[in-house]
C-alpha cells in the first residue's frame, strides 16, 4: 500500500461496530484507526525489546495532520529503537499522583495532624491557611495537572518565574478575598511550599523520589525597616491626636502594645487575660511561631494591658466590637497613624524590628534581643531561656525608651516585680502545666 494521504483518511468509512484500520505503506507501523462513532486517530503499532506487540495513539485526526502524525511517529520509532516502550510508560503513569493530588493529600493529612512540621510538631492552622492560599492561587494553576514524578527543577523554577511575571495575578473578585498579585515574595514562598509538599510526599511514600530537589528559591528582601527616634516622636504625636479625633481606642492600645513589647501583631490581637500575669510582669503564650513561650513585659506595657476594659464574656484583652472573637483592625489603624505622621513603609513587623533595634542601640547583645523578641534559640534549648534579671532589664529599658519617645511628657515608674529566679521557676512551671 502507498503512503497515506489526507484524501485516504477522509475517505475511510467507519464500521457498523468495532474499529477499522488503514496502514501506511511507507512508514511501517503508522496507521489510522476509525471507530464506529466516526472518530479517526493516528496510531503506531510496534514491537518492544521483548518482542511483544504494542499499540499507542499518536493523536486525533483533525488535531494532527497526516504529515504531523508521520513526524511524531518517526520520533517515537527512534526512541523505541533505543529501548523505550511508550505504551508501557503510559500505562505505568496511570495511578501516579499529579501535583494537585499531592497538594490535596498534604492539606488533608496536615489538617488531621498526621504530617509533622518544624520541631516535629503538627503544622499550625495559620501555616496551613497560607499554604492553601499559595496552592490555590499559584501552584495548581501552573503545575496542578503535571504528574509529580515527571516534574523537574526547571519546571519548579519556571513556576517561580511565572509567578514573578504575574501569570497568576488576578483582580479582586466578589467576597472577602484579596488581590492575587504575584511578585518575588509570593513566588519564593510558593516554591518553598511546593518543595515542602514534595518532601513530605517522598518521606511518607506517596512518591518514589523528590523530583525537583535542588531547585533554587529567589532571595527575599530582608525586612530591615525600623522607625527612627524622630519617627517615633511623630508617631507618638499622631497617636495623641488620634485619641482626640475618634480613632478606635482598642486599635490604638494594640498599636502601642506592639511598640512597647515587640510582639507580633497576631500575638497582640489574640492576647488573652488568662495568659497575663501582672503581678510578675509576664505573658504565658501557650503557642507562638516559635512554640510555647514566656515573655517578660516592661511596667509601662503591664500598665497598658491593665487599663484595658474587661468584657464579661470575652477572654481577650483586645476584644472585637462584634462577635466573640478578638480585635483584628490594628493594622489598618497603624496605616492611618503613619499617614497622619507622614511616615512611609511601615508594617506591624516594622514595630517589632524597631523594638529590637532600640534594644541594640541601648547596648544589649544579639542573643538577649533574640530572647526579648521570642525568637527560637540557636543552639540552645528554648526551655533554658528564663526570665532572668538581665532579660527583664533589657525589656524594661527598651520599653521605657520607646514610651518616652512616643510621649516625652510621660514618666515611667520603677519595676516592683519579684526577683528573676523565682519568677522564672514559677512561670516555667505554669507553662509546663498549661502544655500538659
Amino acid at each position: 500500500m502507498a503512503r497515506i494521504t489526507k484524501r485516504d483518511v477522509e475517505a475511510l468509512q467507519p464500521p457498523k461496530e468495532g474499529q477499522a484500520f488503514l496502514w501506511d505503506g511507507e512508514l511501517r507501523g503508522l496507521g489510522v484507526r476509525v471507530m464506529a462513532s466516526g472518530v479517526k486517530s493516528f496510531i503506531l503499532q510496534y514491537r518492544n525489546e521483548a518482542g511483544r506487540s504494542r499499540r499507542i495513539v499518536i493523536g486525533r485526526y483533525g488535531a494532527l495532520t497526516v504529515e504531523q502524525a508521520r513526524a511524531k511517529a518517526k520520533i517515537k520509532l527512534g526512541s523505541i529503537a533505543g529501548g523505550a516502550d511508550p505504551a508501557y510508560e503510559k500505562k505505568g503513569a496511570k495511578g501516579k499522583p499529579t501535583i494537585s493530588d499531592l497538594c490535596n493529600w498534604y492539606l488533608k493529612e496536615a489538617e488531621a495532624g498526621r504530617i509533622l512540621g518544624r520541631r516535629s510538631r503538627p503544622i499550625k492552622a495559620s501555616t496551613l491557611e497560607s499554604d492553601l492560599s499559595r496552592i490555590e492561587k499559584h501552584i495548581k494553576p501552573l503545575l496542578g495537572r503535571r504528574l509529580a514524578h515527571t516534574l523537574t527543577i526547571a519546571d519548579v523554577e519556571g513556576m517561580q518565574a511565572d509567578i514573578v511575571a504575574g501569570k497568576t495575578a488576578k483582580p479582586r473578585g466578589k467576597g472577602r478575598g484579596g488581590v492575587t498579585t504575584g511578585g518575588s515574595g509570593a513566588a519564593a514562598r510558593s516554591l518553598s511550599t511546593l518543595q515542602s509538599i514534595l518532601g513530605h510526599a517522598e518521606r511518607l511514600g506517596k512518591i518514589d523520589a523528590h523530583p525537583s530537589r535542588g531547585a533554587r528559591k529567589l532571595a527575599g528582601n530582608k525586612k530591615d525597616r525600623r522607625l527612627s527616634k524622630a519617627e517615633l516622636v511623630e508617631l507618638g504625636r499622631a497617636i495623641r491626636l488620634a485619641e482626640q479625633t475618634g480613632e478606635h481606642p482598642v486599635a490604638l492600645a494594640a498599636v502601642r502594645l506592639m511598640l512597647l513589647t515587640g510582639f507580633r501583631i497576631s500575638e497582640v490581637q489574640g492576647l488573652r487575660h488568662d495568659w497575663f500575669e501582672p503581678e510578675y510582669g509576664f505573658i504565658r503564650f501557650p503557642d507562638t511561631k516559635s512554640g510555647a513561650q514566656i515573655r517578660a513585659l516592661g511596667p509601662v506595657a503591664v500598665e497598658l494591658i491593665d487599663r484595658q476594659p474587661v468584657l464579661p464574656n470575652s477572654p481577650y484583652v483586645f476584644p472585637a466590637d462584634i462577635g466573640d472573637g478578638h480585635f483584628t483592625a490594628s493594622k489598618a489603624c497603624l496605616v492611618r497613624l503613619c499617614a497622619m505622621a507622614g511616615i512611609k513603609g511601615v508594617t506591624p513587623h516594622t514595630l517589632r524590628h524597631t523594638f529590637g533595634s532600640v534594644a541594640g542601640d541601648l547596648g544589649f547583645s544579639e542573643l538577649t534581643i533574640r530572647a526579648m523578641l521570642g525568637h527560637a534559640s540557636r543552639g540552645v534549648t528554648q526551655g533554658y531561656v528564663h526570665i532572668d534579671e538581665a532579660l527583664r532589664l533589657g525589656i524594661t529599658r527598651t520599653s521605657d525608651e520607646i514610651a518616652l519617645l512616643l510621649d516625652p511628657r510621660s514618666q515611667q515608674t520603677p519595676s516592683h516585680f519579684p526577683e528573676g529566679p523565682d519568677v522564672s521557676a514559677r512561670a516555667t512551671s505554669n507553662l509546663r502545666s498549661q502544655a500538659m
